[in-house]
């Protein structure tokens, strides 16, 4: 298994519009091979300048057909005006 923490720095005003994209996806995503896990989170105190996604896959590989996936290509492309970046960290659970 691997999880995975993607942290998403949103432009100004566009959480909302982020929001309407992964209500489509994330079905999509959590009916894919190997996907355990599939959550989008917005920081607890309201910030707005992030969106996190915390996931889980059966395997690297289970993960490796996700990220090139086309419905991830679309995403990537749907979003690419409405985030400064992503930051991906890759975790193995040790327990």
């Amino acid at each position: 298994m691997i999880h995975v923490v993607a942290r998403m720095e949103l432009n100004p005003g566009c959480q909302d519009k982020m929001l309407a994209v992964m209500k489509d996806l994330v079905p999509v995503v959590r009916a894919e091979d190997g996907c355990i896990t599939y959550n989008p989170c917005l920081d607890k105190d309201g910030n707005e300048t992030f969106l996190t996604i915390v996931e889980a896959w059966e395997s690297e590989a289970h993960l490796k057909a996700h990220l090139d996936s086309v419905h991830m290509a679309e995403y990537r492309e749907a979003v690419k005006d409405l985030r400064k970046g992503s930051t991906l960290y890759l975790l193995n659970p040790v327990l």
